[in-house]
C-alpha cells in the first residue's frame, strides 16, 4: 500500500513528517514510541504545513473506512494511527459530529 500518496493527496509531495507515521502504520508495535517524536516534529511545521498534515490524517482515516473490507486488520490500524494523531496533534477530530463532543465543520 502506497501509504505516502494517501497522506500527502493527489500530485502533492510528501511532508517529511509522513515518514514517521508510515513508519507507525508499517511497525505497528512501535507506534506508541513514535508518539513524541511525531509530536515535537508536528509543533516545528508552518500553519500551511500543519494544514497538510492534519489532512493527510483525515485522509488517511477516509481510505482506511473506504478500504475496510478489504483488509480490516490493516484498515483498523490505519483508523487508529491516524485518529490518535489527530487528538494529540490537533485536540480533536475533524470529522467529529457533534454527537460526540466536536463541532460540525460545515
Amino acid at each position: 500500500m502506497d501509504y505516502s500518496r494517501v497522506l500527502a493527496g493527489k500530485g502533492e509531495e510528501p511532508l517529511p513528517i509522513f515518514s514517521k507515521v508510515i513508519g507507525a502504520l508499517e511497525n505497528y508495535e512501535e507506534f506508541p514510541f513514535l508518539l513524541e517524536p511525531i509530536f515535537h516534529e508536528a509543533a516545528e511545521l508552518e500553519d500551511d504545513d500543519l494544514d497538510r498534515l492534519r489532512f493527510g490524517l483525515v485522509r488517511l482515516q477516509v481510505y482506511a473506512d473506504i478500504h475496510r473490507y478489504e483488509d480490516m486488520e490493516v484498515a483498523q490500524r490505519m483508523k487508529y494511527v491516524a485518529t490518535i494523531l489527530e487528538r494529540m496533534l490537533f485536540g480533536r477530530l475533524l470529522l467529529e459530529g457533534e454527537e460526540t463532543g466536536g463541532k460540525q465543520c460545515c
